[in-house]
């Protein structure tokens, strides 16, 4: 037997974007359902840096006073669960949850975040958000000056570490296999002192999540301080996908400059949407999300 329940708003992911978008929705007088299966990407990520009043603090804590705050609203509910599938109705959308519960809505934000994909790499699951890092604003400064590497290959490899080689001129390049880099760019890396190694990698090694050396498949190893990652990942919900939304060449879901996706009535906000991943981008998108979708509202029934 499955239970209905109507809201205005249900968001759909309830860490930084989800829970800016409430904030905005639940002040606006809009009864706003957040359901939230609780697996941020950022989870065993130690600090959280660039965002103004809150650098330095741990993404939990942070996302933990943020769920304190917008609970004191009456027109905020939370659902602790998992989404599964989203459809169009004359009246909105239906979302179903794993446990069979439907939940409708006039209209629908997804801030549903992204999913990691682990190299087969023994180690660099272990380490990754706390030395294995992907972004330099977030991370750079702590590791600045230190012995660092950047496991990428190709334009992207080539383009990233121009960003890595202003926070320190020790660098080495790891394209784990043969380099798809254009021989001018090698050149021109080499050039700069960085170091390109196309031996591939066996694993990590590391005490707790602070990695120590890189350790190659012909048993040779590499002393690190600090691993840049550029690692490809999905879409943390399939809902979007499956629902029609459209989405960029990057995989992020297209959206416009007022957060709204392909299919009428849906918004979307955070990691799902922008290569910018952080937590102040993802807070400044879910409130702008937010108000977007409560004008939409009143537009229509004005």
């Amino acid at each position: 037997m499955t239970n209905t329940h109507s809201f205005d708003v249900i968001i759909i992911g309830g860490s930084y974007s989800g829970l800016s978008a409430a904030l905005s929705l639940g002040r606006s007088l809009r009864q706003v359902l957040i359901i939230d299966s609780g697996k941020p990407c950022n989870e065993q990520t130690p600090h959280s840096h660039n965002f103004l009043t809150h650098d330095g603090e741990t993404p939990r804590s942070i996302a933990s006073k943020a769920k304190e705050e917008v609970s004191k609203y009456e027109t905020v509910q939370f659902y602790s669960g998992l989404a599964i599938h989203g459809e169009k109705t004359d009246s909105g959308f239906e979302i179903t949850t794993e446990t069979g519960e439907i939940f409708r809505t006039k209209k629908l934000i997804f801030a549903t975040g992204v999913r990691d994909i682990m190299p087969e790499m023994e180690g660099i699951s272990e380490c990754w958000g706390i030395s294995v890092i992907h972004c330099p604003y977030c991370h750079g400064y702590e590791v600045r000056g230190e012995k660092t590497g950047l496991l990428a290959n190709g334009e992207i490899a080539y383009e990233f570490s121009k960003m890595v080689h202003h926070l320190t001129k020790d660098l080495t390049i790891f394209t784990n296999g043969k380099s798809t880099m254009t021989e001018e760019q090698s050149d021109q890396l080499k050039n700069k002192g960085i170091v390109i190694v196309e031996t591939e990698i066996a694993s990590l090694k590391h005490t707790q999540g602070q990695i120590e050396a890189v350790i190659f498949k012909d048993g040779t190893s590499l002393n690190l301080k600090a691993l840049y990652a550029k690692l490809p990942f999905e879409q943390h919900s399939d809902i979007p996908e499956k629902m029609g939304c459209a989405f960029s060449p990057s995989g992020h879901i297209q959206v416009d400059v007022f957060q709204k996706t392909s299919i009428p009535g849906v918004f979307a906000c955070g990691d799902n949407t922008t290569q910018m991943r952080s937590v102040s981008n993802a807070v400044a998108a879910g409130t702008f999300a937010g108000a977007m979708t409560n004008k939409e509202l009143i537009d229509e029934s004005f």
